[in-house]
């Protein structure tokens, strides 16, 4: 039987997993993507439900996992994949036997872009709306921020996961979006009795907290300048205006709060520096930054030097916009697989 270069490092890399996994620990029910590793969260009522890829099964106690990775697609949402990458970042870490793995899938099929499959019973989103915790187009009721409050109640059930000592919710992309803005709105991190870290992987924009903008020339922050021309540039999801179903519950004082205090860490690929793979090109993104990499800079800059949050900056260098390598490389893995 021949193998091709990736076949062989996919062995390498279970073996190596496997090696590492300790003796008490449970091996993953899931260590790829198939049906058999879906399962479903509850948001709201009965009728209504999340589909999610997951490592172990969300519904059986297990007292062998020690973290949560819950890892959130990008615009093509495809869960099944970055399902994967969460994996293979859970192997390379050596926690593959101690973290539980979820990825959401915030399915639709609203509009030409967005014709996925729905099961009966499955929540479906608007197509560009779940980024930033928009609603169910059948019940307005319902958001995205609202599928992942019950996502993380679910893991953090102390009489289904007795040892989880902690949870990470990370996202790239369009996930990277959805995560930062979470981050900023949830009303659940201090209420699961376990802690919570965001990573926010390559997104295309940002919920700036007020309306300055990066002075392209010097650095600093400064009124953007052409604010008359490009009249939504504080409009959310790129700022706090307008905002709409979940995140309009709290204050602008509120969600800055918020965000200053939560662990967030942006994570970014040194190469990811062009304007490709759904890359924002809109007047509001563009006020932010070039690339997804300076927008990242400039945020984080913000976000430290003006408010005092303690928000850390990694740069994968040798990657580009995509999470397989991004979320796999060295300096990604404790920010993912938290070590104790």
């Amino acid at each position: 039987m021949r193998l091709t270069l990736s076949g062989i490092l996919a062995v390498l890399l279970l073996a190596g997993a496997v090696a590492a996994i300790p003796a008490d620990a449970q091996t993953p029910t899931c260590a790829t993507a198939p049906v058999e590793c879906t399962g479903w969260v509850v948001v709201g009522t009965a009728t209504q439900r999340l589909r999610v890829y997951r490592s172990h099964p969300l519904d059986q106690a297990n007292p062998a996992i020690q973290r949560a990775l819950i890892v959130v697609h990008g615009g093509g949402r495809n869960a099944d994949s970055i399902f994967r990458s969460g994996l293979a970042a859970a192997f390379l870490a050596g926690g593959a036997g101690t973290t539980l793995v979820v990825s959401p899938r915030f399915a639709s099929n609203q509009g030409s872009e967005c014709r996925d499959s729905i099961a009966d019973g499955e929540i479906g989103w608007g197509c560009a709306g779940w980024r930033w915790g928009g609603p169910a187009p059948a019940n307005d009721s319902v958001t995205t921020f609202d599928a992942m409050d019950a996502t993380l109640r679910q893991v953090a059930r102390k009489e289904l996961f007795p040892n989880l000592r902690a949870i990470v919710v990370a996202g790239f992309s369009a996930g990277g979006q959805y995560v930062v803005r979470y981050a900023m709105a949830n009303k659940v991190h201090d209420a699961l009795g376990v802690p919570v870290s965001y990573v926010v992987g390559s997104p295309s924009s940002y919920a700036y907290p007020d309306a300055s903008r990066p002075d392209a020339g010097d650095g600093t922050f400064q009124p953007f300048i052409d604010a008359q021309n490009c009249t939504t540039y504080h409009r959310w999801p790129y700022g706090l205006q307008n905002r709409a179903g979940y995140a309009a519950a709290l204050t602008d004082d509120q969600l800055r709060a918020q965000l200053v205090g939560r662990p967030i860490t942006y994570l970014l690929g040194g190469l990811d520096t062009t304007p490709e793979f759904g890359f924002d090109a809109t007047c509001p993104a563009m006020a932010q930054g070039p690339s997804r990499l300076a927008r990242a800079q400039s945020f984080q800059k913000l976000m430290t030097g003006k408010y005092g949050a303690k928000h850390a900056l990694v740069v994968a260098r040798a990657c580009g916009h995509s999470d397989r390598c991004v979320f796999t490389a060295d300096v990604a893995l404790p920010l993912l697989v938290p070590r104790f």
